[in-house]
């Protein structure tokens, strides 16, 4: 199993518990009121909706909590596990309530199934949430020694590397040394030779000169002619990379511009948008001129956290206070 089946069992988990909640929490609610209606004064008949949702808003704390607990590894004791099993137990409490008093057994039967799904539910999704951390931490620490034992060889090549290099160049220093002594060995049993022939000697230093004044005019003539090729192929490459680097930053900028137009396309938002969806909308907001009312209704934010975000793109600096407002 690797990051993205986890991730997928996460969303498939949070999915479906959302699901089952939100459920559970309509079907309370539609069955809950008439019973506090019934058992409420009549003028007071419009409050008879606020202890379902009072109970089921307690439902959706606990549940929340505990899916953030779980992705942090922690725990919040004994209380959270109270206020669960009791939220429950009320929920449970009240579905069946009506029935109870009627002594219909299914009726309580059948009002029972929501509300211990529900119990069920948030027990189980806690475990799931808790397993999959862990699965994590495993994973994420498999990975881990995977790098390390990467790095561990890389270093270990380059040991190696190093040192066949340096016997290379002391290799290649030695039978220079011994090239140098050759040579001067057979200079000076040449000097010796050319000694008894004066003559001789002359016509062979003329001849040496010329051949070394031709081989220097070849030499130079052949550095030049590298200097010219190294130049214009440095030149050539230096005009590829510029080439390469417009295609490229015209690339960046359609793909920027096409990702701009379809998040400003997609119209006023629905509800709130997640933030990480919303600042994209604000950034092509902002880079398009658009007012901060209009933005606000795409991203579906608040005005004044709009506002702030427009401030931190016309002056980077103060992106910190930004922060703060957008936590506030």
């Amino acid at each position: 199993m690797n990051a993205v089946h986890i991730r997928s069992a996460e969303r498939a988990l949070s999915v479906g518990t959302w699901l089952i909640v939100s459920g559970a929490m309509l079907y309370s609610v539609l069955t809950v009121t008439p019973l506090m209606a019934n058992h409420t004064a009549d003028r007071w008949d419009w409050t008879a909706p606020i202890l379902p949702l009072v109970v089921d808003a307690a439902v959706v704390i606990v549940v929340k909590l505990d899916d953030v607990l779980a992705r942090l590894g922690g725990h919040g004791g004994r209380w959270p596990v109270v206020l669960r099993w009791m939220t429950g137990l009320m929920t449970l409490a009240l579905n069946t309530a009506d029935s109870a008093l009627k002594n219909d057994l299914v009726g309580m039967a059948v009002h029972a199934v929501a509300p211990l799904l529900l119990i069920v539910t948030a027990e189980t999704g806690l475990a799931y949430r808790r397993s999959i951390a862990a699965a994590v931490s495993a994973l994420e620490a498999a990975q881990k020694v995977e790098r390390e034992q990467a790095e561990q060889k890389a270093r270990e090549r380059e040991d190696r590397a190093r040192q066949e290099a340096r016997q290379e160049r002391e290799h290649a220093a030695a039978l220079a040394r011994e090239q140098r002594e050759h040579e001067a060995l057979l200079l000076h049993e040449q000097a010796e030779r050319e000694e008894r022939r004066v003559r001789e000697e002359r016509e062979m230093r003329e001849r040496a000169e010329a051949v070394e004044r031709a081989e220097r005019e070849r030499r130079e003539r052949e550095r030049e002619q590298r200097e010219r090729q190294e130049r214009e192929r440095a030149e050539r490459e230096r005009r590829e990379r510029a080439e390469q680097a417009a295609r490229e930053q015209r690339e960046r900028e359609e793909r920027l511009t096409r990702e701009r137009d379809v998040l400003l396309e997609r119209g006023p938002a629905a509800g709130k948008l997640p933030e990480d969806e919303a600042r994209r909308i604000v950034a092509a907001a902002f880079e398009t001129g658009l007012s901060v009312r209009s933005a606000a209704e795409l991203c579906g934010w608040s005005v004044g956290w709009v506002s702030a975000r427009y401030a931190e793109h016309r002056d980077p600096g103060t992106s910190g206070a930004g922060l703060a407002i957008a936590g506030n």
